[in-house]
């Protein structure tokens, strides 16, 4: 029997979508450990290794920055945190409050020293302020 032209069809043409390669944990430590244990940074094996495992200089920048990210989420989570107490927590409040609104006052005399300059300047007398009983 013979087959059919239908049967048999050519491969296709078109290649499936590329994937991204994934590394896992492990292997991201086994490469870094092992460029790290290279003694001499000059003499080209980190790219030897690099081109071994047709992996980037750039991989090597962001696994590092990864695990420091880590470590530091690490040391953070490790500290207890100091229970703060409310009285404190409002004492704080208050204080900065203080501050800003001496600021604010320092401001709002400096501009009413201004204004008092020009109207003596211009003539005009300032308004004092009436007492109300």
């Amino acid at each position: 029997m013979s087959e059919t032209p239908a049967a048999t069809k050519p491969p296709t043409e078109v290649r499936p979508r590329a994937v991204r390669r994934s590394f896992t944990a492990d292997y991201k430590l086994k490469i870094l450990a092992e460029v790290d244990s290279i003694k001499d940074k000059d003499s080209g094996e980190i790219g030897r290794v690099l081109r071994r495992e047709g992996l980037y200089f750039s991989h090597l920048r962001t696994w590092r920055k990864d695990i420091a990210a880590i470590e530091g989420r690490r040391v953070a989570l490790s500290k207890r945190a100091k229970a703060v107490d409310e009285r404190d927590q409002e004492l704080a409040d208050l204080r900065n409050q203080n501050l800003n609104l001496t600021v604010r006052l320092e401001r709002a005399e400096l501009l009413l020293s201004i204004q008092k300059k020009v109207c003596s300047l211009l003539g005009v007398s300032f308004p004092t302020p009436t007492e109300k009983p």
